[in-house]
């Protein structure tokens, strides 16, 4: 099977060797190598399902002549109980490539799962979208960035190639906001957009003059966000950040921000229960 877009080979086949290490003593124990059997997963709580084509990826780079059924697809909100995948083949291969996949389901799952808890929390008419961060899990990042987008909230960028920020730490050394928007500007190229992090209302104004694209608000109170917002008037787009919790969202998504970015969804998501049980064999 062919290793879905999302995913890194590198990454899966380092944790199959984390995982199997010089062979499965317990399997070939007790398993006879010529056992077949058929096992299925399940869903053990509500969730919103991501990483099933990783299910077959993973079971082929183990045996190929593991076979998986599934008409599930990512992104669907599945019941306790509920079916993901049946898995017919070897049962050594079944039970040795157990854990990797269930680990994989279940941390791109619970991204997944508190990503959608995030985005139905929005104002329902409210235009704010909830974007992640790059607070990811080393090695994980295109995987749990993946999953955001199956809960229904949008990336921010992926590494430091991929779009300018500047931070306090970046206005330290550059001497201000105007300075280190300028030395930006000379060094990217047109088609990089410009964000400048601020907290209080003298930097978003500075921000402003100095031309940036998208203007952070760092660890604002709500009367503060709404007073940048309005100042900013659509002259660029507005992210708020910092400190957002989940039962922040309805009220912060009131304000007239562009975007909520949230560092929860990737470094505080809890792995979703999903087990696999073996239902038959011979």
């Amino acid at each position: 099977m062919t290793i879905p877009a999302y995913a890194s080979a590198e990454l899966i086949k380092l944790a199959l060797a984390e995982d199997i290490g010089r062979g499965d003593i317990t399997t070939r124990a007790t398993i006879a190598a010529a056992s077949r059997g058929t096992a299925v997963i399940k869903a053990k709580e509500p969730l919103i399902l991501c990483g099933v084509e990783l299910i077959g990826y993973i079971y082929g780079l183990i045996d190929p002549a593991v076979k998986i059924v599934s008409a599930r697809k990512d992104g669907e909100a599945l019941k306790k109980g509920d079916i993901v995948a049946t898995v017919s083949g070897p049962c050594r291969a079944i039970l040795t490539g157990e854990r990797t996949v269930l680990n994989f389901l279940q941390r791109l799952s619970g991204v997944a799962t508190l990503t959608q808890r995030y985005v139905a929390a929005l104002d329902k008419k409210s235009k704010t979208k909830i974007v992640d961060t790059r607070k990811t899990t080393p090695g994980w990042r295109t995987l749990e960035k993946y999953a955001v987008r199956v809960g229904g909230g949008s990336n921010h960028r992926f590494a430091l190639d991929d779009g300018v920020l500047i931070k306090d730490n970046h206005i330290v050394a550059a001497g201000s906001i105007a300075a280190a928007v300028k030395k930006a500007r000379v060094a990217a190229h047109h088609l990089v957009r410009v964000e400048v992090e601020t907290t209080n209302l003298a930097e978003v104004k500075e921000a402003l003059a100095a031309g940036a694209d998208i203007i952070m608000l760092d660890n604002m109170d709500e009367d503060m966000i709404q007073k940048a917002v309005a100042a900013i008037n659509w002259r660029a787009l507005t992210e708020i950040s910092g400190g957002v919790t989940l039962d922040k969202i309805p009220a912060l998504s009131r304000l007239g921000a562009d975007l909520i970015s949230v560092g929860a969804l990737t470094h505080s998501a809890p792995a979703v229960d999903i087990n696999l049980t073996l239902t038959a064999g011979k």
